[in-house]
């Protein structure tokens, strides 16, 4: 009959090939995904930071000098050691409970926020980058010439409240797309390497910048001969949050927009969507008919100016005082990190940002309660680092299913059952 459709053939499962049940394929989606992963490596990190923090124990040690006599001794003394700098972390990161008022314990939390609105800006810069397929290595010289545009704005101008602030931010942002930029568009016209770029442009913009620190009239201090800048004026400064008990500054909340707006761009925008088809395959998307060396340079502009936000957080928030030219305080490295914790998405960023924002706010905490040295606190981070980047290895240490080695197993499974077919039809 005229416009009848023939029904579709059932699907019929393959021999020999077991299926899995809803459950079981929500069980597999679970254990095989990068959240998970990504928290069993925190944790093995943590697990790996208190086993030095049980050797470098001074109690441990002595208990460890008499351990066949009385063992228990040796456990006790680790079980102190390890669970006091944890504590000493928590009460230095979250909430300290032996605060006299809930303001006064509110207040690490407010701590770790300060610390974690750069990290999140400036990882939204390297997440960006990632997706499109590059590598930006330069935070350190975006945030530094992001803190040199908007403190010159905020020191030299007198310009009213509100309105100097915004014109300081906006000359931060630009001055680090641009910086970015620059490693975009040699990618996009000659294709140099944007990883050799970018660590050059670090070198370049560091001795810069000290120049200018050193030299009258440009951004040194008026009648100073250190290599600071002056304080910020008022009308440019971030306002407070919370009110001035805490450090925690309006930053905090523009990070929080740029985590939206990246988030829109990647998931619900057609630029977000050309981003991720050239970061999957470039010469796919130039036949698709994507201009790839505008999405190159477009990308890092936008990132240039996410590490931006993160140098003028820096001026405008934290060290209204005036800076020098160690104002990135590594942030720009740690941002590499916090990106790869976040899997490059924006609002896995945004929590890898507060998770290392507590680890330093609490690392202090921990060094001054326990005497832990701070320094195991970024041995900790560089671990998250290790597990995140072999998830083979913490798959093994969990005992959880591997997708390579199922996918093997199906198709060995799928190999028999057709092999076993085809002897059947042979015959």
């Amino acid at each position: 009959m005229a416009g009848a459709t023939t029904p579709a053939a059932p699907v019929t499962p393959t021999p020999g090939v077991p299926e899995n049940s809803k459950w079981h394929d929500t069980f597999l989606r679970i254990t095989q995904g990068n959240a998970l992963i990504s928290v069993l490596a925190v944790v093995l990190a943590l697990i790996v930071g208190g086993i030095m923090i049980a050797f470098t124990d001074e109690g441990v040690q002595q208990a460890a000098g008499y351990f066949f006599a009385r063992p228990w001794d040796t456990i006790v003394a680790i079980w102190e050691a390890v669970s006091g700098a944890y504590i000493a972390l928590f009460r230095g990161s979250i909430y300290n409970f032996g605060a006299d008022s809930f303001a006064r314990g509110i207040r690490p939390l407010t701590e770790t926020l300060t610390f974690a609105t750069p990290l999140i800006a400036a990882g939204l810069g390297v997440s960006l980058a990632f997706r499109i397929g590059m590598f930006n290595i330069g935070g350190r010289g975006q945030m530094l010439m992001a803190s040199a545009a908007a403190g010159w704005v905020a020191f030299s101008l007198d310009l009213p409240w509100g309105i100097h602030m915004i014109v300081a931010l906006i000359a931060g942002l630009v001055a680090g797309a641009l910086w970015a930029g620059i490693a975009g568009a040699l990618k996009a016209w000659t294709g140099a390497h944007e990883v050799i770029v970018t660590i050059m442009l670090n070198y370049i913009a560091f001795y810069l910048i000290s120049w200018m620190l050193r030299t009258p009239g440009l951004l040194q201090a008026p009648g100073s001969s250190n290599p600071k800048t002056p304080a910020m004026k008022d009308t440019a400064v971030f306002p407070e949050l919370l009110g001035p008990q805490y450090n925690l500054h309006f930053g905090f909340l523009l990070v929080i927009l740029a985590t939206v707006v990246v988030w829109w761009i990647l998931s619900r925008s057609s630029l977000g969507f050309k981003f991720r088809a050239v970061g999957e395959n470039p010469k796919a998307a130039r036949v698709a008919g994507i201009n790839v060396k505008s999405m190159y340079i477009i990308g890092m502009l936008i990132a240039g100016a996410l590490v931006g936000l993160a140098g003028v957080n820096q001026v405008l928030g934290t060290i209204t005082t005036g800076f020098s030219a160690d104002i990135d305080a590594g942030i720009g490295f740690d941002a590499i990190t916090v990106a790869l914790l976040g899997r490059s998405t924006p609002w896995g960023t945004f929590a890898a940002g507060i998770l290392f924002g507590a680890f330093k706010a609490g690392g202090f905490g921990m060094q001054a309660a326990e005497g832990i040295p701070i320094e195991i606190v970024t041995v900790v981070q560089a671990l998250i680092v290790l597990f995140i980047a072999a998830p083979p290895l913490v798959r093994t240490i969990f005992f959880l299913p591997s997708p390579e080695r199922d996918q093997r197993r199906r198709e060995k499974a799928r190999q028999k059952a057709l092999k076993a077919e085809a002897g059947t039809v042979a015959k």
